[in-house]
């Protein structure tokens, strides 16, 4: 994984463009969304501090397999095509925003969230990525796990 100086076309969804200081925007070469890569995009990026920003796009279809949170800033969701729900996490009672085509919801920062999709989706994301937690998501409707400490938490 690393950050090029690229000005040719890049495919946001195998490349993401890390947005930096100095309003830098570099392509991540090698990018993966396993612990190795995301650990190695963190300390390529760490200067950056909470004012960097990680822009790629989502495919999907079906409800999605985790919650994250993003403390250090907002994070901008944008349905290409397709629709989906995002759905917040507000102390144990879910939040949800449906968006279609052109439609954006901001994440506000700290606030666990997950998104299920309908039928096949596409989303771009400008992601806060220092500090990203993520949980298993092991059900559909946060309330149900009213009084369950999770991760931050231990």
């Amino acid at each position: 994984m690393r950050l090029v100086n690229e000005h040719n076309a890049v495919d946001l969804r195998t490349t993401p463009v890390h947005l930096g200081l100095g309003s830098t925007a570099k392509p991540v070469e090698g990018f993966a969304w396993n612990p190795e890569a995301l650990q190695a995009y963190s300390a390529a990026v760490a200067a950056d501090g909470a004012e960097g920003r990680l822009v790629t796009i989502l495919d999907g279809d079906g409800p999605g397999d985790h919650w994250e949170r993003h403390p250090a800033g907002d994070e901008l969701v944008v349905c290409l095509s397709g629709s989906v729900t995002v759905v917040r996490d507000l102390d144990g009672v879910p939040d949800r925003v449906l968006l279609g085509p052109g439609e954006a919801t901001v994440n506000p920062a700290g606030v666990w969230h997950a998104v299920d999709t309908t039928g096949p989706t596409s989303i771009l994301t400008i992601t806060a990525g220092l500090g990203t937690d993520h949980r298993p998501r092991t059900d559909i409707h946060p309330a149900e796990r009213v009084g369950v400490p999770g991760p931050e938490s231990s």
